[in-house]
């Protein structure tokens, strides 16, 4: 798969992920309120570990620059 997600945008997937789920674990949510919850941070997570969003994909969009040569 291609990258289509740039490195600013990786970090704050990564540590919008973490404050999220942080959140949930610690505000008493349990059950499958936790568990439906807890599919937002799992997907910023990995979009952002593997610079892949489907979404970006299919709008054809693209935050994603290749380093440049010298």
């Amino acid at each position: 798969m291609p990258q289509n997600v740039g490195f600013n945008d990786r970090l704050l997937r990564i540590l919008l992920a973490a404050v999220v789920a942080s959140v949930l674990l610690t505000r008493g949510f349990s059950g499958p309120v936790l568990l439906a919850w807890m599919v937002a941070p799992l997907v910023l997570l990995l979009t952002g570990a593997t610079g892949f969003s489907p979404i970006y994909a299919v709008l054809g969009l693209s935050t994603h620059h290749p380093p440049l040569q010298k």
